[in-house]
């Protein structure tokens, strides 16, 4: 037993440290290397950090013309077929980039069929939507607006009903250099969101070595995240959104209910039986305020979501005590509800 367990932590400690190395790669992929896309070059003062968790920048460097005209565009309801959706619709900005329900609803009232992620700290995550079918935030504008089930519309469309606006033009302009065109709205609507990140949360703080800004508790649940393994995907700046993990690694998730073909995640990318059930790790920033949890948004509370994940994926049953430790760290990664660098 006892070698099983000194086992289990030579891989879980192996596996932090491989998803450090990705992290800061694709960190510096995402924010500083990736010259095709059109966009302002983000300046962060962030040294090489070797901890598996590192702290959210205290803000990021946007070209401010961009993120107004993708601030907009956010908000516009006339990328949606029927003028009544727009990305707000289900990414509220003041509820931390989500709509609270299980799924979210498209034009006519079409329910979606997965539970919409938080938009917040999106820049930090290596790919986009939960099969990670987007590389990059720019790739992930164009799945809600063409998708039937949420905006239902073609870019055709879409730019036909921005083009009158003179506005909108004349920002764009001055932003881009160019009119609105498809290029335009992906790049302006991918860099507000990198502009959305919630810094200054008590595990921020603590991080940067404010050791009080944890409460006792949250404290105790930080080592009992790290002592039973929860940290081996749930590590970077986002506590996830760095790797792909299966569901259900230690029992199965769906029980009696026939999973549908949104529960079979990276396998509808890739066709591979060892990807079924397989999705991006969500990161956990500002997870007490993300509600309702997983990719069908069928778990409803925090305490739920902790002891669910505690028996799937680590095959663990916590005690009551345990289980509120961690929740009580969770709760400590709310942080400051910050746009464009305000």
């Amino acid at each position: 037993m006892a070698g099983d367990i000194q086992a289990k932590r030579v891989l879980i400690l192996a596996v932090v440290l491989a998803g450090v190395a990705l992290s800061w790669s694709l960190w510096r992929y995402w924010w500083t290397g990736n010259e095709e896309a059109p966009l302002e070059t983000v300046v962060l003062n962030t040294a090489l950090d070797t901890r598996p968790v590192l702290p959210l920048p205290g803000m990021v460097e946007l070209n401010t013309d961009q993120v107004e005209l993708g601030r907009r565009l956010f908000h516009d309801v006339r990328l949606s077929i029927d003028a009544t959706v727009s990305c707000a619709s289900c990414h509220a900005i003041d509820r931390y980039g989500v709509d609270g329900k299980q799924v979210s609803l498209g034009v006519a009232g079409k329910k979606g069929e997965v539970n919409a992620p938080t938009v917040f700290n999106s820049g930090f995550n290596f790919r986009q939507f939960w099969d990670g079918r987007a590389a990059t935030l720019e790739d992930q504008v164009g799945g809600p607006l063409e998708n039937p089930l949420e905006m239902a519309s073609t870019w055709k469309q879409a730019l036909a009903n921005l083009k009158p606006d003179t506005g909108l033009q004349n920002l764009s302009r001055k932003a881009y250099g160019r009119e609105i065109d498809e290029a335009v709205v992906r790049a302006a609507i991918a860099t507000f969101e990198r502009s959305l990140i919630t810094p200054d949360a008590p595990f921020d703080r603590y991080l940067n070595g404010e050791i009080v800004a944890l409460e006792a508790d949250a404290r105790e649940g930080w080592q009992l995240f790290r002592d039973l393994g929860c940290i081996a995907c749930h590590q970077g700046m986002n506590l996830g959104g760095n790797m792909y993990a299966t569901l259900g690694a230690m029992g199965d998730y769906f029980g009696s209910r026939v999973p549908a073909k949104a529960d079979l995640g990276l396998y509808n990318r890739t066709g591979r039986q060892a990807d079924r059930y397989k999705f991006k790790v969500p990161g956990l920033r500002n997870v007490a305020e993300t509600a309702p949890y997983f990719h069908d948004g069928r778990i409803a509370s925090l305490d739920e979501a902790v002891t669910v994940m505690a028996r799937l994926q680590l095959g663990l049953d916590l005690d009551d005590g345990d289980r509120a430790k961690l929740v009580a760290f969770l709760k400590s990664l709310t942080g400051r509800l910050q746009d464009g660098g305000s």
